[in-house]
């Protein structure tokens, strides 16, 4: 559990800088800049309401703020390295410029969109492919030095749901980790937080399978992170939808928690925060 204390994982990351403890879990919240994202409500394509969001979470209490500019839904188009820069960099240096103390996150597989995104003012990058759909990843996150977010997913958003197949789900998972974290360390890569992807490339019961599991990554001594905000793996369950998932995703919230989670991937801020609040005074005698 959380409070075992054999594993020290590791407690920092820095933010180009900015040292942010992580031994009480953050909340990061997601702003996609996208006309196609899974939910709706996460959609923010103008300046206008970009900034909105993006002052309406560090408001209720994100540590971080995750811009997207390329949907990942399962199916989701296709688009240029240019498009998606395109959308990104104005998204990025927008609230760089009206929020300076922002620690932003840009979410994308693309090596050349992760540079622009991070000399943009960006500090973070969160990759869902784990540098599987670009070589150059890994080494430009050497290169840049910036905290990296390393997610397990197999194939591609067009393709990662055919591909949904695992004797042992954490097994592999687990062990991918290990094989990522290795050539990240060589290459000089000191801030790794692990996300296991929860929907990407997984089934239903694959995902429930890791979040079961999740307190044994901790073995790893890695940051953890759990993004199962509004997912088909609880909508599907409770049979409603995306819009109606927000009770689910608070108690999934608070199971992640319970299993060790440092930060928690957000479409509501506020029902998140409320939830490490709640964790951290059970937790905290």
């Amino acid at each position: 559990m959380a409070k075992d204390t054999f594993f020290q994982k590791k407690a920092t990351i820095n933010a180009d800088g900015k040292l942010i403890g992580l031994s009480t879990p953050k909340v990061m919240g997601i702003i996609n800049i996208t006309p196609d994202s899974f939910y709706a409500e996460s959609r923010k394509i103008n300046a206008e309401d970009i900034l909105l969001q993006a002052e309406k979470m560090l408001t209720e209490g994100a540590t971080f703020l995750d811009l997207g500019a390329y949907s990942s839904r399962p199916g989701a188009t296709d688009i240029s390295v240019q498009e998606e820069t395109d959308r990104l960099l104005p998204a990025v240096e927008t609230i760089v410029s009206t929020f300076p103390d922002a620690v932003i996150s840009v979410d994308t597989f693309r090596a050349k969109v992760a540079e622009a995104g991070v000399k943009a003012g960006a500090q973070i990058i969160n990759d869902i492919s784990g540098g599987e759909l670009d070589e150059d990843m890994f080494a430009t996150v050497a290169r840049l030095q910036v905290p990296y977010i390393l997610m397990h997913m197999k194939g591609n958003p067009q393709t990662m749901q055919q591909l949904a197949n695992y004797e042992d789900v954490f097994a592999e998972v687990y062990d991918y980790f290990v094989k990522k974290i290795c050539q990240l360390k060589q290459l000089g890569v000191h801030d790794i937080i692990l996300d296991p992807g929860f929907g990407f490339a997984k089934k239903q019961q694959h995902s429930y399978a890791l979040m079961s599991r999740l307190q044994e990554f901790n073995t790893l001594q890695l940051p953890v992170l759990a993004g199962i905000s509004r997912k088909k793996m609880i909508y599907n369950l409770l049979g409603t939808t995306a819009n109606e998932a927000l009770n689910g995703t608070t108690a999934l919230n608070t199971i992640a928690l319970m299993k060790g989670a440092n930060i928690l991937r957000v479409h509501d801020v506020k029902e998140a925060v409320e939830a490490v609040k709640i964790y951290s005074a059970c937790t905290s005698s």
